[in-house]
């Protein structure tokens, strides 16, 4: 991969992640169109989501230090009620437990939590079948259609729901972790599905964007953890690892300089639209693939 290549895919990854159009699936498509090899693994675009995923810190770094404090706040509150059950059953006594989840922000954390569990299981088994899909068109462009799909049912069906962080369920964050695992797949739309899930539990379109992009950082930095054995594949070389790091720079001051601007777009327009790109997307890709 070309110093060129690796700065095309950063200002690509950096202005599709914020948009319910799959990044992953751009990715992997101009990837190929570029001329670009597949490693034995997804790392260069887990570096590129990485570079995002700090352009969003940056974005919402008041609401995350908040959810780092009440996360430190609950681990410290698990650890003083397990010192007060074995108190309570070596004396006796019945002293009052510490609740764990109180306040918006402590809820906001355990919602995460719940989300995490599926992606993670999902992601990791669902590896090999990522690698062999991104190097194929097809399966791109077949995500690509199925994104457009689901965002357009989601359009027509007017769904308007106002949960919030406080009335938002275990359950709603476990869909929504369900469908970010499955969007591991190039071509499904991690922010499309992951939206939608959370729209359809009766989220409201602010705060379902919203979660979907928290939600995504534990991911990423999870499959960061997955992929960074490449770093010492036989394969990896200086000029290769310089490329991939430059990637996601440029992925990351991309995604800072527009990220505002996407995430606006998304609460305000029609999800049609983005369904119809994904359509037309689809199809080209898919059109590229029998060529």
């Amino acid at each position: 991969m070309s110093v060129i290549h690796a700065i095309i895919l950063g200002i690509l990854q950096g202005i599709t992640e914020f948009l319910p159009v799959s990044s992953f699936g751009h990715l992997c498509t101009v990837q190929r169109l570029l001329g670009g090899t597949r490693g034995s693994g997804v790392l260069f675009e887990v570096m590129l989501h990485i570079g995002t995923m700090a352009a969003l810190i940056l974005f919402f770094r008041k609401d995350i230090k908040k959810i780092g404090i009440e996360l430190i706040g609950m681990i410290l509150d698990l650890i003083g009620n397990a010192n007060i059950f074995f108190y309570n059953r070596r004396t006796g006594k019945n002293l009052t437990y510490a609740k764990i989840v109180s306040g918006t922000y402590r809820k906001l954390t355990a919602l995460l939590f719940v989300s995490c569990i599926p992606t993670m299981l999902i992601g990791y088994q669902c590896k090999r079948l990522v690698v062999r899909t991104a190097a194929s068109h097809m399966f791109s462009g077949i995500g690509l259609l199925l994104t457009g799909v689901i965002l357009l049912v989601v359009d027509y069906s007017n769904i308007n729901g106002n949960k919030g962080t406080r009335e938002a369920g275990y359950g709603d964050a476990m869909w929504m972790g369900i469908c970010q695992g499955v969007s591991v797949l190039p071509g499904l739309s991690r922010l499309g599905l992951t939206m939608s899930a959370g729209l359809f539990c009766g989220l409201s379109r602010k705060f379902a964007v919203k979660y979907s992009l928290l939600m995504s950082i534990p991911a990423v930095i999870g499959a960061f953890f997955v992929e960074m054995g490449e770093f010492t594949a036989v394969s990896m070389t200086v000029g290769k690892g310089f490329t991939y790091v430059l990637g996601m720079l440029v992925a990351g001051i991309t995604g800072y300089f527009v990220i505002r601007f996407m995430l606006n777009l998304v609460n305000q327009a029609k999800l049609r639209y983005f369904a119809f790109y994904s359509f037309a997307a689809g199809i080209l890709v898919l059109a590229v693939n029998y060529i």
